[in-house]
């Protein structure tokens, strides 16, 4: 645990755009730890690149300290924060900027760690702190983080912590994360003070999967739920049915059964949706071409990938490039 005399003082860099849930889930228990505590031991303050206030996804209006540039100061200056907080939205491919990139830098310049929430863990990667480090995302982008920076170690993990760098899955994954920065700074007691007054059960930890595997979230047996996994696993290179069948223990008749029964869906159909929707998502949140999208998602060619893309949603694959 943290010393009774220090304070742990954070600096949150707020992108336009960004995730409200992933921030209050992150801030809010920390104000009802320091409630809980007795005392203000955490402490922060809020930062927007030019030091305006700042839009989230929802509309609403976040008020702001300083803007990127002021907190960098404090940073060169060996006044900066115990932890840097990053938080950003949906268009997060499109926001890398100088100013970020510098503080960004600078932090790990000088052995300020730094988190990233939700899609944040976009702007670490292109700012280079990410290397071939483990790291996770939103699951939304994970395939197109993916693509982008083929050296990265991503996993579907809820938080991944570094010394230094700790990525967020975001939304209620925040939670997750910040109930263990409590623990660790004030005490297990503080940690279920805060549990109890937010209704939370409990928090989960960094090794639990963002999508579990039991099917309840999907209304689909744990079988179905487990050849769908699979399936995720093997997006750029599709497996036979015979294959996936060997995986689960199940025969071929079995596993149509199942997912007739459970999706109305045969399993190879399913699964062409499944590579189709990812490839619509990295259409969307990349610049990667047609021919290199059709790869990733397991099509021979371009043009049997745009046929199927036309047949599933009657449009073709570059009318949803944004």
């Amino acid at each position: 645990m943290i010393d009774t005399l220090e304070v742990y003082r954070l600096v949150i860099l707020a992108l336009p755009g960004f995730s409200q849930l992933s921030l209050s889930s992150f801030v809010d228990p920390l104000r009802l730890a320091n409630s809980a505590s007795g005392r203000p031991f955490f402490q922060w303050t809020i930062a927007s690149l030019d030091g305006n206030p700042v839009e989230c996804a929802s509309g609403f209006i976040l008020s702001v300290d300083s803007d990127f540039a002021s907190a960098g100061e404090c940073v060169q200056a060996g006044k900066g924060p115990t932890m840097v907080i990053v938080c950003a939205g949906e268009r997060v491919e499109k926001q890398p900027s100088t100013a970020l990139s510098k503080i960004l830098r600078l932090c790990k310049r000088h052995g300020v760690p730094i988190t990233a929430l939700g899609t944040a863990t976009w702007l670490l990667a292109d700012s280079g702190l990410l290397e071939n480090s483990a790291c996770t995302i939103h699951w939304d982008k994970r395939a197109a983080l993916c693509e982008k920076f083929d050296s990265l170690q991503v996993t579907d993990r809820l938080f991944v912590r570094d010394t230094h760098i700790v990525t967020c899955a975001g939304e209620f994954a925040s939670f997750d994360l910040v109930m263990e920065l409590i623990t660790e700074s004030l005490g297990r007691d503080t940690a279920l003070a805060v549990c109890r007054h937010t209704t939370a059960g409990h928090w989960r930890s960094a090794s639990d999967r963002q999508w579990t595997i039991d099917g309840s979230e999907m209304g689909v047996c744990k079988p179905v739920a487990e050849v769908i996994r699979i399936m995720e696993e093997h997006i750029e290179d599709p497996l036979p049915l015979r294959d996936i069948a060997k995986c689960v223990g199940r025969s071929q008749r079995q596993i149509e059964r199942l997912f007739q029964r459970s999706v109305s869906s045969s399993p190879m159909r399913f699964y062409l949706h499944l590579r189709l929707s990812r490839a619509k998502r990295l259409i969307r949140q990349t610049q990667l071409s047609i021919v290199e999208i059709a790869i990733a998602c397991g099509f021979a060619s371009a043009s049997h990938f745009s046929k199927c893309f036309r047949e599933a949603f009657g449009v073709n694959p570059s009318t949803c490039r944004g």
